[in-house]
């Protein structure tokens, strides 16, 4: 294969592709989430450990020195603030892992770039893979603590994929964005951090959207996690239906910066190995 032949970029070459290297995709998602933590005294066991401690600290903080509540109601179980704070922290925990490594992956795989057969563009793919391991440990954790203080679960958690989706397809493409101007430009991942705090604070995770003035609810939408967070929170915590109608909306966009990244990281990819 001629390495400065023009790539595909169609929708059809991305699902593809993807496919094609699906075994590959999850040989290294395992090799990575083992090497993440191997040389622990603990290994994997952290992985379980850690949601369990920050959803301990955000019970003991927000219900026992703060006594926060989330809708204001003195009805509310102790424990209840902290678990819908924590669907928040999840859903910002996926985003913000992805995107913060992405500046990196190529830089950090120096070898791949050197192989022209090598698929560099599933290794944004391994990098959400592993951010959603962490995640779905982190909503077992919420479930349990949901299920122990509560009683039981709400049926509409089967949902919370569906969910989760368009975001998902969202972050893919601003990491193959993110992973090719990390190449070019090094400023990049120093800038990434700002920005996915910029959005944590601007997101409905630690204040519910009610609690803003009218005037500033509307840029609140702006946020590309409002919606997955408050529709993550009604199928796990509120027992609601999805908004289908926001979700399409939302997948649509999702697809679309999806297709805007690959193409610009097979259109870029081939400058990689002069830049390295």
């Amino acid at each position: 294969m001629n390495p400065h032949a023009e790539r595909p970029i169609s929708l059809l070459s991305l699902v593809q592709s993807m496919w094609r290297n699906r075994q590959l995709i999850l040989q290294m998602t395992k090799r990575e989430v083992h090497a993440r933590y191997k040389g622990s005294a603990m290994g994997l066991l952290w992985s379980f450990l850690t949601p369990v401690l920050m959803l301990g600290i955000y019970t003991f903080v927000f219900s026992g020195i703060f006594k926060a509540r989330w809708d204001g109601s003195v009805d509310e179980t102790k424990i209840q603030f902290a678990i819908v704070l924590f669907v928040g922290m999840i859903v910002h925990g996926l985003f913000s892992e992805v995107l913060t490594r992405a500046p990196g992956l190529i830089l950090g795989n120096v070898n791949y770039v050197k192989k022209v057969i090598f698929p560099l563009d599933i290794l944004p793919v391994v990098s959400i893979g592993v951010a959603l391991f962490h995640s779905l440990i982190s909503v077992i954790v919420l479930l349990a603590a949901f299920l122990i203080f509560n009683g039981y679960l709400h049926w509409t958690i089967i949902f919370i994929p569906v969910v989760l989706f368009p975001l998902i397809i969202m972050v893919l493409g601003l990491s193959w964005i993110l992973a090719s101007m990390g190449v070019f430009l090094r400023d990049v991942g120093q800038t990434i951090g700002v920005v996915v705090t910029v959005v944590l604070f601007s997101a409905p995770v630690f204040y519910p959207i009610s609690a803003l003035p009218e005037d500033f609810r509307s840029w609140l939408t702006i946020n590309p996690l409002t919606l997955i967070i408050e529709e993550s929170r009604a199928v796990l915590i509120f027992g609601k239906i999805p908004n289908w109608t926001g979700l399409s909306i939302y997948m649509i966009f999702s697809v679309l910066i999806a297709w805007i990244g690959y193409a610009w990281f097979q259109r870029s990819r081939n400058g990689f190995a002069n830049v390295l």
